[in-house]
């Protein structure tokens, strides 16, 4: 940090008008700048850019009470719903196999920073999959509310969940809202200002300790099924129609979005196309998971197909054809 200019003796025996000289911003003393040290320091010492994280890694809680019986939502807050031992050994095998990825880099500088639903089946999760770090490898942690499960009401009543689930079935699943709860639209609304959050603390490299700009950063982000499938929904612009046929991601598994050839964050990177299809990308999804593969951030898929039978009906074949050239 820059230390702070201090005025000799001499200059404070100068009549009072020698204070106003020093603020004059057509002094050619540094450009105008003498009396301005922060600006000087900010045009001395431009900022190089911090790398991007390598990976940003979904991981879903382990096997919860609630997984197990729904009758425990009955008598226990939604939040302080508690992991089972499977869920445990199950978070404990997820931090073991984010590290084996890590170190197949083969680089040595490689960290992990958490960001971390507050319900407790998330934070023993993340407690459990922490073991497999150490302490210099951990280069911090953030509890995140908006990363919190979907609000199904405060303690629920089995026979109306029931009920309720039902009726989301054949209302849809993005949009249905639970009584006193959220839609997975109002989740989707929090998950944009996370998403928000999460793109600015990239770009400034907040996760990067003072005077390192390493690449082999990577960030778990340690949540809810239903949450992260509206994380990468929100991430990659997918429809709801697409949200709706993906599949939930198993207790203690990950998803992993990893940087390809030009900077931005594909599925493709670390996951097969099979695996990807079994969890609900579609053809034209995997198509753009390619193009995410080589893309640089800020560009824009111009080849994106427009699919007529999705939202225009009124062009002929060789219409869409010409299109499509």
């Amino acid at each position: 940090m820059a230390t702070l200019f201090s005025t000799s003796p001499a200059v404070l025996r100068r009549s009072p008008c020698s204070t106003k000289c020093c603020l004059n911003h057509n002094s050619p003393v540094d450009g105008g700048l003498a009396g301005f040290p922060e600006k000087r320091f900010a045009s001395n010492r431009p900022r190089a850019k911090p790398p991007r994280p390598r990976r940003i890694i979904l991981v879903r809680h382990g096997q919860s009470q609630g997984n197990v019986d729904e009758c425990v939502y009955t008598r226990v807050a939604d939040p302080k719903v508690a992991l089972t031992e499977q869920g445990v050994a199950e978070a404990e095998e997820c931090g073991g196999e984010i590290r084996r990825m890590i170190e197949k880099d083969g680089g040595d500088e490689w960290k992990v920073y958490f960001y971390v639903s507050p319900y407790r089946r998330s934070l023993e999760t993340l407690r459990n999959l922490a073991k497999a770090f150490e302490r210099s490898r951990i280069a911090g942690v953030r509890e995140e509310p908006r990363l919190r499960e979907q609000d199904f009401g405060n303690f629920q009543d089995q026979e109306q969940m029931k009920i309720q689930k039902a009726a989301r079935k054949r209302y849809g699943r993005f949009f249905y809202r639970f009584p006193n709860g959220e839609s997975a639209a109002d989740v989707y609304d929090r998950i944009t200002g996370f998403r928000e959050t999460l793109r600015s603390d990239i770009e400034i490299g907040r996760f990067q300790p003072p005077g390192e700009q390493s690449p082999d950063m990577n960030l778990v982000i340690v949540s809810h099924g239903l949450t992260l499938r509206v994380f990468l929904m929100r991430w990659y612009k997918w429809t709801v129609q697409q949200f709706e046929a993906l599949h939930n991601i198993g207790n203690g598994k990950m998803v992993v979005m990893e940087r390809g050839h030009g900077g931005r964050y594909s599925l493709l990177v670390h996951h097969t196309r099979e695996e990807l299809k079994e969890f609900g990308l579609t053809d034209a999804m995997l198509t753009d998971q390619e193009w995410q593969k080589h893309a640089r951030p800020g560009e824009l898929n111009y080849d994106c197909q427009i699919t007529g039978a999705s939202y225009f009906t009124h062009f002929d074949d060789d219409q869409e054809n010409l299109l499509h050239q």
